[in-house]
């Protein structure tokens, strides 16, 4: 059994109780009342509501008088700490969440060239004939995160690497024509997501978002991939899209918070 080390002479109680009331809210307790509050942190009812009220007061913590919620105040907390961290570093935290929560392999990339490179990966069960690691490469126009990657770019720039960019039909369900890979790239720009169904290895299905900058343009791609078979009906696809999309989404949307931190 593991001792608790007792505080020093410089520990602050005060400090560390207001803190432990911050880290009382989850996303199973977005709301509480004082004596949800009271009894989460250990802290008497009285205790609790000093703390709560100085928070409401700081702007930290919001209630309508009954129950009480964090404010996005909450946030600049840990900006000092993002504005130091890489976006590797930033997006690792949160593909393990995705993974637990979706069960199945979570990756995010960058575009280089006509081809995405893995920046950071979560690993479930190898569903790939190539193992993927960080720095694994593939060519976008075949790819979930490769779509969205393309789609980000302006005009301009992606006439200039699709002319550049030697399609393949790398399965039976590879978009390899230019005319229905822009019409594809379109599509994913106009709805914000891209799902590509064994196009770059049969038995791959993966659906991906943008990770964007804080001034909109794309930084990233996340994506989840699992496995399929040629069998699969759109009802399936359907589902996949319905539990992975917001998850995806929301993902994408805290990597954007900590890109604005760290400006």
């Amino acid at each position: 059994m593991t001792e608790t080390k007792p505080p020093g002479d410089q520990f602050v109680q005060s400090l560390a109780r207001g803190l432990t009331v911050i880290r009382a809210f989850d996303a199973d307790n977005v709301t509480m009342t004082l004596s949800e509050v009271s009894k989460r942190t250990g802290l008497t009812r009285a205790t609790a509501r000093r703390f709560l009220h100085t928070l409401v007061d700081l702007g930290y913590v919001r209630t309508d008088g009954r129950v009480f919620e964090l404010t996005a105040l909450v946030l600049q907390l840990g900006y000092s700490y993002l504005a130091g961290q890489s976006l590797p570093q930033l997006v690792q935290p949160l593909l393990e969440e995705l993974s637990a929560q979706l069960h199945e392999s979570t990756s995010a990339s960058i575009l280089d060239g006509d081809e995405i490179v893995y920046i950071a990966r979560i690993h479930t069960r190898r569903i790939m004939t190539v193992g993927i690691m960080v720095g694994t490469r593939f060519p976008a126009y075949a790819t979930s995160m490769g779509r969205v990657l393309l789609a980000g770019l302006p005009t301009e720039e992606l006439e200039e690497r699709l002319a550049s960019t030697t399609l393949k039909q790398l399965t039976p369900r590879t978009i390899a024509d230019p005319v229905k890979l822009r019409a594809e790239l379109d599509t994913v720009r106009r709805q914000g997501w891209s799902l590509v169904d064994q196009e770059l290895e049969v038995g791959l299905r993966s659906v991906a978002v943008p990770v964007l900058h804080p001034d909109g343009s794309v930084a990233a791609a996340l994506n989840m991939s699992m496995q399929a078979s040629l069998a699969d009906g759109t009802r399936d696809v359907d589902a996949v899209i319905a539990e992975a999309l917001p998850k995806l989404r929301a993902a994408s949307a805290k990597i954007t918070d900590a890109l604005r931190a760290q400006q």
